[in-house]
Protein backbone atom coordinates (compact mmCIF):
# COMPACT_ATOMS: atom_id res chain seq x y z
CA UNK A 1 0.00 0.00 0.00
CA UNK A 2 1.44 3.32 -1.08
CA UNK A 3 1.45 6.49 1.07
CA UNK A 4 -0.88 9.20 0.79
CA UNK A 5 1.64 11.72 0.05
CA UNK A 6 3.33 9.27 -2.58
CA UNK A 7 0.21 9.19 -4.26
CA UNK A 8 -0.26 12.61 -4.23
CA UNK A 9 2.53 13.36 -6.58
CA UNK A 10 1.66 10.27 -8.97
CA UNK A 11 -2.44 10.24 -9.21
CA UNK A 12 -3.44 11.93 -12.11
CA UNK A 13 -2.62 11.20 -15.52
CA UNK A 14 -0.81 13.77 -17.79
CA UNK A 15 -2.56 15.80 -19.38
CA UNK A 16 -5.48 13.85 -18.45
CA UNK A 17 -8.70 16.76 -17.40
CA UNK A 18 -10.93 14.59 -18.84
CA UNK A 19 -12.32 15.55 -22.26
CA UNK A 20 -9.63 16.78 -23.60
CA UNK A 21 -8.85 19.63 -21.01
CA UNK A 22 -7.72 20.18 -16.91
CA UNK A 23 -10.25 22.06 -14.95
CA UNK A 24 -9.38 24.97 -13.44
CA UNK A 25 -7.79 24.92 -9.90
CA UNK A 26 -9.55 24.39 -7.12
CA UNK A 27 -10.08 27.89 -4.71
CA UNK A 28 -10.86 28.53 -1.23
CA UNK A 29 -14.54 29.98 -2.39
CA UNK A 30 -14.93 26.78 -4.54
CA UNK A 31 -14.75 24.41 -1.78
CA UNK A 32 -16.77 26.81 0.46
CA UNK A 33 -19.45 26.85 -2.36
CA UNK A 34 -19.29 22.72 -2.39
CA UNK A 35 -19.72 22.49 0.87
CA UNK A 36 -22.72 24.97 1.00
CA UNK A 37 -24.17 23.30 -1.81
CA UNK A 38 -23.52 19.64 -0.86
CA UNK A 39 -23.96 20.22 3.24
CA UNK A 40 -20.99 18.49 4.18
CA UNK A 41 -17.56 19.09 5.58
CA UNK A 42 -15.10 17.46 2.63
CA UNK A 43 -12.31 15.26 3.46
CA UNK A 44 -9.14 17.45 3.62
CA UNK A 45 -7.43 14.61 1.95
CA UNK A 46 -9.83 14.98 -0.99
CA UNK A 47 -9.04 18.38 -0.65
CA UNK A 48 -4.99 18.21 -0.98
CA UNK A 49 -5.45 15.49 -3.98
CA UNK A 50 -8.07 18.14 -5.86
CA UNK A 51 -5.57 21.12 -5.15
CA UNK A 52 -2.97 19.44 -6.93
CA UNK A 53 -5.69 19.20 -10.04
CA UNK A 54 -9.06 19.78 -10.02
CA UNK A 55 -10.50 16.85 -11.47
CA UNK A 56 -10.10 14.36 -14.13
CA UNK A 57 -8.20 11.23 -15.11
CA UNK A 58 -6.52 9.31 -12.99
CA UNK A 59 -2.81 7.55 -13.65
CA UNK A 60 -3.27 4.30 -14.45
CA UNK A 61 -1.37 3.00 -11.35
CA UNK A 62 -4.28 4.11 -9.22
CA UNK A 63 -7.54 3.25 -11.75
CA UNK A 64 -8.66 0.52 -9.92
CA UNK A 65 -9.53 -0.52 -5.95
CA UNK A 66 -9.73 -3.93 -4.83
CA UNK A 67 -12.77 -5.45 -2.96
CA UNK A 68 -13.10 -9.14 -1.22
CA UNK A 69 -16.64 -9.51 -2.69
CA UNK A 70 -17.77 -9.27 -6.36
CA UNK A 71 -19.69 -6.14 -7.64
CA UNK A 72 -21.73 -5.82 -11.03
CA UNK A 73 -18.59 -4.72 -12.64
CA UNK A 74 -15.85 -7.51 -11.57
CA UNK A 75 -15.20 -10.17 -9.13
CA UNK A 76 -12.27 -8.55 -7.49
CA UNK A 77 -12.16 -4.81 -7.84
CA UNK A 78 -14.31 -1.76 -9.32
CA UNK A 79 -13.11 1.22 -11.77
CA UNK A 80 -11.47 4.45 -10.82
CA UNK A 81 -10.31 6.55 -13.32
CA UNK A 82 -11.75 9.45 -12.86
CA UNK A 83 -12.34 11.75 -9.91
CA UNK A 84 -14.73 14.75 -10.55
CA UNK A 85 -13.55 17.94 -9.38
CA UNK A 86 -15.08 20.71 -8.12
CA UNK A 87 -16.69 23.48 -10.32
CA UNK A 88 -19.75 24.31 -12.46
CA UNK A 89 -18.74 22.95 -16.01
CA UNK A 90 -20.61 21.93 -19.44
CA UNK A 91 -18.54 19.37 -20.44
CA UNK A 92 -17.84 17.11 -17.31
CA UNK A 93 -19.67 16.38 -13.94
CA UNK A 94 -18.45 17.78 -11.08
CA UNK A 95 -19.36 16.59 -7.46
CA UNK A 96 -21.67 19.81 -7.35
CA UNK A 97 -23.86 17.50 -9.60
CA UNK A 98 -23.97 14.64 -6.84
CA UNK A 99 -27.83 16.33 -5.22
CA UNK A 100 -29.27 16.03 -9.08
CA UNK A 101 -27.42 12.68 -9.17
CA UNK A 102 -28.13 11.68 -6.32
CA UNK A 103 -32.34 11.87 -7.12
CA UNK A 104 -32.20 10.66 -10.76
CA UNK A 105 -30.51 7.40 -9.89
CA UNK A 106 -32.32 6.99 -6.56
CA UNK A 107 -29.15 6.59 -4.50
CA UNK A 108 -28.82 7.41 -0.66
CA UNK A 109 -28.43 10.67 1.10
CA UNK A 110 -26.09 12.15 2.50
CA UNK A 111 -23.63 11.16 -0.31
CA UNK A 112 -20.95 12.85 -2.72
CA UNK A 113 -20.73 11.27 -5.68
CA UNK A 114 -16.66 10.98 -6.48
CA UNK A 115 -16.63 9.06 -9.81
CA UNK A 116 -19.11 7.00 -11.78
CA UNK A 117 -21.04 6.77 -15.01
CA UNK A 118 -25.11 6.61 -13.97
CA UNK A 119 -24.85 2.50 -13.38
CA UNK A 120 -22.38 2.16 -10.97
CA UNK A 121 -21.24 5.33 -8.50
CA UNK A 122 -17.80 5.48 -5.66
CA UNK A 123 -19.12 8.53 -3.18
CA UNK A 124 -18.31 9.60 0.40
CA UNK A 125 -21.11 8.21 2.56
CA UNK A 126 -22.00 10.05 5.36
CA UNK A 127 -24.55 8.31 6.58
CA UNK A 128 -22.92 7.12 9.56
CA UNK A 129 -20.69 10.05 10.56
CA UNK A 130 -22.86 13.01 9.77
CA UNK A 131 -21.96 16.06 7.47
CA UNK A 132 -19.32 17.62 9.78
CA UNK A 133 -17.47 13.60 10.13
CA UNK A 134 -15.01 11.68 8.18
CA UNK A 135 -17.29 9.71 5.50
CA UNK A 136 -16.29 6.26 4.69
CA UNK A 137 -16.31 5.17 0.94
CA UNK A 138 -19.19 3.19 -0.88
CA UNK A 139 -19.30 1.23 -4.02
CA UNK A 140 -23.08 1.76 -5.20
CA UNK A 141 -24.95 -0.47 -7.97
CA UNK A 142 -28.05 2.11 -8.65
CA UNK A 143 -29.02 -0.56 -11.55
CA UNK A 144 -29.17 -3.44 -8.95
CA UNK A 145 -29.67 -1.46 -5.61
CA UNK A 146 -26.92 -2.53 -4.31
CA UNK A 147 -23.50 -1.24 -2.20
CA UNK A 148 -20.75 -2.11 -0.98
CA UNK A 149 -18.08 -0.48 1.51
CA UNK A 150 -14.62 -0.06 -0.10
CA UNK A 151 -12.61 1.80 2.62
CA UNK A 152 -13.16 3.88 5.88
CA UNK A 153 -12.29 7.26 4.81
CA UNK A 154 -10.86 8.98 1.34
CA UNK A 155 -7.09 8.86 2.11
CA UNK A 156 -7.00 5.42 2.41
CA UNK A 157 -9.17 4.47 -0.41
CA UNK A 158 -6.24 6.33 -2.23
CA UNK A 159 -4.00 4.50 -0.49
CA UNK A 160 -5.46 1.05 -1.77
CA UNK A 161 -6.01 2.28 -5.58
CA UNK A 162 -4.15 0.21 -8.04
CA UNK A 163 -3.64 -0.04 -11.67
CA UNK A 164 -6.55 -2.07 -13.40
CA UNK A 165 -4.10 -4.22 -15.16
CA UNK A 166 -3.25 -6.07 -12.23
CA UNK A 167 -6.18 -7.91 -12.54
CA UNK A 168 -7.78 -11.03 -15.02
CA UNK A 169 -10.42 -10.42 -16.70
CA UNK A 170 -12.59 -13.15 -17.08
CA UNK A 171 -14.14 -13.85 -20.16
CA UNK A 172 -17.51 -12.56 -19.07
CA UNK A 173 -16.01 -9.13 -18.54
CA UNK A 174 -15.29 -8.95 -21.95
CA UNK A 175 -17.55 -7.97 -24.49
CA UNK A 176 -16.65 -9.09 -28.58
CA UNK A 177 -13.89 -6.69 -30.09
CA UNK A 178 -12.35 -6.60 -26.51
CA UNK A 179 -13.54 -3.90 -24.50
CA UNK A 180 -14.21 -4.17 -21.16
CA UNK A 181 -17.76 -4.80 -19.98
CA UNK A 182 -20.10 -5.16 -16.66
CA UNK A 183 -21.52 -8.37 -16.03
CA UNK A 184 -23.91 -8.10 -13.12
CA UNK A 185 -23.44 -11.19 -10.64
CA UNK A 186 -26.07 -10.42 -8.52
CA UNK A 187 -26.75 -8.70 -5.16
CA UNK A 188 -24.40 -7.94 -2.44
Amino acid sequence: MARFDEVLTTFWARGGGGAGSIPPPLTDAAVREAEGVLGVTLPAALLDLLRVQNGGIAAADHDAFPTRRPTSWSEDHVPFDILMGIGRYEETTSLLDTPYLVTEWGLPSPIVLLSGDGHYWIGLDYRACGPDGDPSITWFDAELGTELALAGDFRTFVEELTASSAFTLDSDDVAPGGSRRSSPTGAL
